[in-house]
């Protein structure tokens, strides 16, 4: 009987799925799958630390939907891959991690290396499991992207003890076929419920979600906004999946104090939570007295929250559900001959693009006029903040300046990555997106360190488009190294680091609450040189005007840059303070 060996059978099922990319870090126990990979279409990618290859599987699963696969050794590997894995999860990300694992032959007892990694690792993913036999690998690898992939989607870990990954099956054991799990039709009962509660509705809003996101409703919520004539706004993981340039668009909520869109909710009767999940923002902040009707839009059922009392569920595909209510809705007016306003004189260029003699909506069921003349305030207020920010000249940079060049350098379809911290909170809050998953943020597990591993999956995922990387000088630190395998492989990306020699972040939040900060500032290298020595590009901003052509060289340059700036975090508490004197409508 003719025979293969187990290791070279686990590439043949990555290769099934579709996996272009494997990153990681080879040890003794896993030495015989990185060798087959030699002979196998999928790229290794090796990296400096397992954190970084569980991040950089995350953001390639994250924008292109296929669970992006983490590779490590057993023992301290695998259990490095762990903060990853969990941020994939809580983030709703598709990922795949398999490690190296002791021998079956003494699995069963204290001895070197020896961590119950899949009892560790069963918290933060999907399902978590060992290989008992290379027999059982096609269908554990099928079951691992499956189980990935499918709503809600989240990271698998797969252990392989070494003694199974070096071992010998039969020639003919192959991968499974791969099925694709597709989202349902919306129940049409529950359409009609809906339909029922937006008609009695008097000021509705739609917010929309990661979920959203990764389902591609991006259309279908254009046409559903459009046609009933709703606002929309977005969780910082949903930005761009509604385009900050569309006249309905109230901007993203999620920051850290009661901002400008919050007001669009303030007077809301109803709404209509489209792809949003519990874990990036906590719906306290705005159904604070639990009185707010909200229909739940999603391909999976609604988390359990006092602040989240679902009315209606409509569970299926989204762009389905969007437009069966909306054309529901329509219908009902029709039946009732109520009358409608003229259509609109001036539709925006992204609306025609998505949409062609649609009927208005129907006149009763438009926001009020309150609530419409809210949603331009809120536009115009935060396009006033980025219009001031270009204009300031200070060194160190205010945070606006920063954002308003970053918007400025990036085309529309460009990717940011936004790392945690005080960064994460201007750019979410202020960079206006206009296209879905192009500015990429943790707000599920919010982990530091994301951005700059990251940014490398996003450019191996769209090759196509400029990617940047906005952190934070601590954020930074934390996966520096990965720039050596950025310039050793050929990446293109531009980090560029916000320095304020501090957690900024923290600070700003000790300030808020206790009045003064400590045990937050550090030290820093010299970024240029410490750039330069990982054979990337270095730059220092030395004035406000060096920004935008520093960042417009670094993007247009196939290479590996990073640019410094320094930033005035001073403006952080100006900013809270501005707001907490804001009261609504306005």
């Amino acid at each position: 009987m003719s025979t293969q060996d187990a290791a070279r059978l686990l590439v043949r099922t990555l290769e099934a799925e579709g996996v272009e990319y494997v990153f990681g870090i080879p040890g003794e126990e896993n030495i015989h799958f990185v060798d087959a990979l030699n002979d196998s279409p999928i790229r290794y990618i090796l990296v400096r630390h397992e954190q970084g290859a569980a991040f950089m599987a995350e953001i390639y699963g994250r924008l292109t939907g296929k669970a992006g696969v983490a590779s490590a050794t057993l023992g301290p590997g695998a259990i490095n891959l762990q903060l990853g894995v969990a941020d994939a999860t809580t983030n709703s990300t598709p990922v795949v991690a398999i490690s190296a694992q002791v021998g079956l032959d003494r699995i069963y007892k204290e001895s070197h290396q020896i961590v119950d990694l899949v009892s560790l690792f069963r918290p933060i993913t999907k399902w978590s499991e060992l290989a008992p036999r290379a027999e059982a690998l096609p269908e554990m690898v099928r079951k691992a992207f499956k189980t990935a992939q499918t709503e809600r989607p989240g990271a698998v870990y797969l252990a392989i003890p070494e003694d199974v990954e070096s071992a010998e099956v039969p020639a003919s054991l192959g991968p499974l076929p791969v099925n694709v799990v597709r989202a349902q039709e919306p129940s049409a009962a529950q359409i009609a419920r809906a339909a029922d509660v937006l008609a009695l509705a008097r000021r509705p809003v739609v917010l929309a979600g990661h979920g959203a996101t990764r389902a591609r409703a991006s259309d279908a919520l254009v046409y559903f906004s459009e046609r009933l004539g709703l606002p929309v706004a977005t969780t910082f993981n949903g930005k761009g999946v509604f385009p900050d340039d569309h006249r309905n668009a109230l901007g993203a909520v999620g920051f850290m104090r009661h901002d400008y869109v919050n007001f669009g909710f303030d007077e809301a009767d109803v709404l209509i939570a489209v792809g949003y999940e519990l874990q990036e923002f906590d719906p306290v902040k705005i159904n604070p007295n639990a009185d707010k009707k909200i229909i739940h839009i999603h391909q999976s059922p609604a988390e359990v929250d006092d602040h989240y009392p679902v009315e209606v569920g409509i569970q299926g595909d989204i762009s389905r559900s969007l437009r069966a209510l909306a054309d529901s809705v329509h219908r009902r007016f029709d039946l009732t001959g109520t009358d409608r306003p003229p259509a609109p004189a001036h539709r925006h260029s992204t609306d025609e693009l998505r949409s062609t003699d649609r009927p208005p909506a129907p006149a009763h069921h438009h926001p009020t006029d309150e609530l419409r003349s809210t949603g331009q305030r809120i536009r115009q207020m935060l396009q006033e903040e980025l219009a001031e920010g270009a204009t300031e000249d200070g060194h160190p940079l205010s945070p606006r300046r920063i954002v308003a060049d970053v918007r400025a350098a990036m085309g529309r379809s460009d990717i940011v990555l936004a790392d945690t911290g005080a960064v994460k909170m201007w750019m979410a809050r202020m960079y206006p997106t206009y296209e879905p998953n192009t500015l990429l943020v943790s707000n599920g597990l919010s982990s530091m360190g994301f951005s700059v591993p990251g940014a490398i999956a996003a450019k191996l995922a769209h090759p196509d488009r400029r990617v940047l990387a906005a952190t934070g000088d601590g954020a930074f630190l934390m996966n520096s190294q990965e720039l050596e395998t950025a310039v050793r492989e050929n990446i293109p990306i531009t980090v560029l680091i916000w320095d304020d020699s501090a957690y900024g972040l923290i600070e700003w939040k000790m300030d808020l609450d206790l009045g003064r900060s400590s045990n937050i500032r550090f030290g820093n290298p010299d970024f240029v040189r410490y750039a330069e020595s990982f054979g990337a590009r270095g730059y220092r901003v030395e004035s406000a005007a060096e920004l935008l052509p520093t960042l417009r060289k670094a993007l247009a340059d196939d290479a590996v840059s990073v640019i410094t700036v320094p930033v005035d975090y001073s403006h952080n508490l100006q900013l809270t303070d501005k707001l907490g004197d804001l009261t609504g409508p306005f």
